[in-house]
């Protein structure tokens, strides 16, 4: 675990824990609950600080973790990896209420919560806006290519040279180097989430077939998808300039009859 997120959790711990002494035990699951929401949506910056000491935190899934309603549908990757890190948190918050006796358990170790606690269905907003980050901005005025630009242009190269063998074939070209060319491993995600933590404000926005990961995919590959699609139609801008592609009045690519929009599958 990130040494980041350990100290955060910490700190939420021993809050709760001097809050439940202060209230004399008063309500251990909804003060757990509404603590880590207050204070378990991390920041952008700070949480790319925490996927880049652990990116493993990628492989988190919304599920039925999302409780704001506003996000439930289409949640942000910062969102989605902030409800696994709560949820991880909340339970072991309950189970500290539990060794002070603030909560009991009963026979098969199941937590016996107050009907009045589990009965209110709380809505908590989420304050943290993902789409700010004041190190991605930092980062923008940094003499030098970022590391997602060295990758893109790396594929542009790639693609002009295959264009000078080749003109033909121009968009299945650049669907297969946006792919040879995409970002999907953990570990080299975190370095480029690191330099721009706006990568933590992206959505599934309906990119991802929904027969793959039941409909809930991995909050890096919700990443991967974004750049990938970026790539693609970088390179299909090339390819027009190029003069191997046209547009059409909207200015919009014309991609050959025989080749379907990519969605990733």
């Amino acid at each position: 675990m990130s040494s980041l997120l350990t100290r955060i959790l910490e700190d939420v711990r021993l809050e709760y824990v001097r809050l439940m002494q202060e209230s004399d035990g008063l309500h251990p699951y909804l003060s757990a609950e509404r603590l880590c929401h207050e204070r378990l949506f991390i920041e952008p910056d700070t949480l790319a600080r925490i996927v880049s000491e652990d990116p493993t935190l990628l492989a988190a899934r919304a599920g039925s973790l999302v409780m704001n309603k506003q996000e439930r549908e289409n949640p942000s990757v910062g969102v989605i990896i902030c409800s696994n890190i709560l949820a991880a948190s909340l339970e072991g918050l309950l189970t500290v209420a539990v060794e002070h006796d603030w909560l009991e358990v009963d026979e098969d170790g199941a937590l016996l919560v107050d009907e009045e606690e589990m009965s209110q269905d709380n809505q908590y907003p989420i304050s943290t806006d993902y789409s700010h980050s004041a190190t991605a901005r930092s980062n923008l005025t940094k003499p030098g290519q970022s590391q997602l630009s060295a990758i893109f242009n790396a594929a542009e190269d790639a693609f002009l040279a295959s264009l000078q063998e080749c003109s033909r074939d121009a968009y299945q070209k650049a669907l297969t180097l946006s792919s040879d060319y995409a970002v999907f491993a953990p570990d080299d995600l975190a370095p480029l989430i690191a330099e721009n933590p706006l990568l933590l404000g992206l959505r599934p926005d309906g990119l991802i077939d929904e027969d793959m990961f039941d409909g809930d995919p991995p909050a890096g590959l919700i990443i991967s998808t974004h750049l990938t699609r970026m790539l693609l139609h970088q390179l299909l801008e090339l390819a027009v300039s190029e003069g191997v592609l046209s547009t059409d009045e909207h200015g919009h690519v014309i991609v050959p009859d025989s080749s379907d929009t990519p969605t990733l599958h």
